[in-house]
């Protein structure tokens, strides 16, 4: 974020970080007087984000806006900065973030669940679309639903794919050979209805091969095995199969 930032023309004149990650701004300690600034952005895990706000308030705000980055925890957490006369609110960016220099890059293009006060709402929207972000409004009440929505589009795709690469491996098969299908399939989802395009044994009822298969993954590994029949099984509940799925045990 703070890349991104910077590259929008966004000044950054000051980090605070337990882990000594201070190189994409000057470095702050909490004893130190804190400059002035428009936005205070609170980038840490989610059980943390009250003591952070509660060591900000202690330190005495000099800025007008402050927002965490979480897209689970609500922007009431922040609640005790509001009382010390800042604005509040929360910006989700949606994107995956590995490395700084690969997050800044995807950024752009990427969406921005936004949330608070009518004048963080403001601030953090043309953050946002300063580094060329699309932005929507995301209720402090729906984030568990969509943070979990979040998760399985990001987390679950990479579990399926490892798990598929550890297959095509046993087989002397590149990986890189499911890409055009990964992509088709993918595009088809988007634009349709999910469960419509479900294709293979599982949605088929093919119950011998899916056996198979099965059978394939646990000799590659205890693990491949465990997270194949995983998959198949959360499947299996989409496909409307779940009576089949008693079938594999």
């Amino acid at each position: 974020m703070a890349l991104a930032a910077v590259r929008a023309g966004h000044e950054i004149v000051g980090v605070v970080s337990n882990s000594g990650e201070d190189r994409f701004g000057p470095p702050l300690n909490w004893d130190d007087s804190f400059p002035e600034a428009d936005i205070t952005l609170i980038a840490v895990r989610d059980s943390a984000i009250e003591k952070v706000a509660s060591d900000l308030a202690e330190s005495g705000p000099t800025y007008a806006v402050a927002a965490h980055l979480s897209g689970f925890v609500p922007v009431t957490a922040l609640s005790i900065l509001m009382e010390r006369g800042v604005s509040i609110g929360g910006l989700h960016p949606l994107q995956t973030l590995p490395d700084p220099e690969l997050g800044a890059e995807s950024l752009a293009g990427a969406y921005a669940g936004i949330e608070g006060d009518v004048l963080a709402t403001d601030a953090l929207t043309h953050l946002a679309e300063s580094m060329a972000m699309r932005t929507f409004h995301l209720r402090d009440e729906h984030r568990p639903a969509y943070h979990a929505a979040a998760a399985a589009a990001a987390n679950f795709v990479v579990t399926s794919l490892a798990t598929s690469a550890d297959l095509f491996a046993s087989a002397d098969v590149d990986p890189n050979v499911v890409r055009p299908l990964v992509d088709q399939i993918v595009s088809n989802v988007f634009a349709g209805e999910p469960s419509n395009v479900l294709t293979g044994p599982i949605a088929r009822g093919d119950l011998e091969t899916v056996i198979g298969h099965l059978t394939a993954a646990h000799e590659v590994s205890e693990e491949v095995g465990a997270q194949f029949r995983l998959l198949a099984e959360a499947t299996a509940i989409r496909a409307g199969r779940r009576e089949e799925m008693r079938l594999w045990s």
